[in-house]
């Protein structure tokens, strides 16, 4: 088995148990009418191997307008994908890593060129929420993953870091701040399992 097919089997293995959200729980995002119509690609997919590569790819965005459970049950068909060279325009890695890392940009305006820190530590959006960094964001929305999943998920990036020059900075800079940490102590899925058992059990015996 080459190395590539060994983390392809790993994505398939950590991701067995990911349940799917629900159709009515996969949109994230309801700004404007871009996420409404991307989602519904995914909208009545019981199984995430079902969905083609050129569907991927159409939906390139859908990463970050599904939910955090839609993002949960779909990023392994796009890992999957792009493993397997079958991604033209869709990117797992920017979704995986954006908020990990900084970059200052030149722009220049006619009064002159202006230094633009871009990245993890710049505010999302000062007026709508506060002072919340895109690495604040990036944590909240992929402490999603169990261990299993963040385990899967770490073998593709490295997968990634060693055979793309371009990618490998962002990418160690998000394994070395958010994912190996990620896979060694997030909460695992029986964990999460056992907590739902535990609430039906209580709300059965409340009722």
């Amino acid at each position: 088995m080459s190395d590539t097919e060994s983390v392809i089997e790993s994505v398939r293995a950590g991701f067995a148990q990911t349940p799917h959200p629900g159709d009515a729980f996969l949109q994230g995002s309801f700004e404007g009418t871009e996420p409404v119509e991307i989602v519904q690609a995914f909208s009545g997919v019981a199984a995430w191997s079902d969905i083609e590569s050129s569907t991927l790819d159409a939906q390139y965005t859908a990463l970050g307008f599904l939910s955090e459970g839609g993002l949960r049950f779909f990023l392994p068909a796009y890992l999957v994908a792009d493993l397997q060279d079958r991604l033209q325009t869709a990117d797992p890695v920017f979704e995986l890593t954006n908020g990990f890392f900084d970059t200052v940009v030149s722009v220049p305006t006619p009064s002159g060129t202006h230094q633009r820190r871009v990245g993890g530590s710049t505010f999302v959006n000062p007026r709508r929420y506060g002072a919340m960094t895109w690495n604040d964001y990036a944590r909240s929305r992929l402490s999603v993953f169990a261990r299993e999943e963040a385990t899967s998920i770490v073998r593709y990036l490295e997968h990634r870091r060693d055979t793309d020059d371009i990618a490998a900075p962002a990418i160690q800079e998000a394994l070395d701040a958010f994912w190996l940490v990620r896979a060694a102590n997030a909460p695992t899925q029986q964990d999460l399992v056992r907590h739902v058992e535990a609430d039906e059990a209580f709300l059965r015996d409340m009722r």
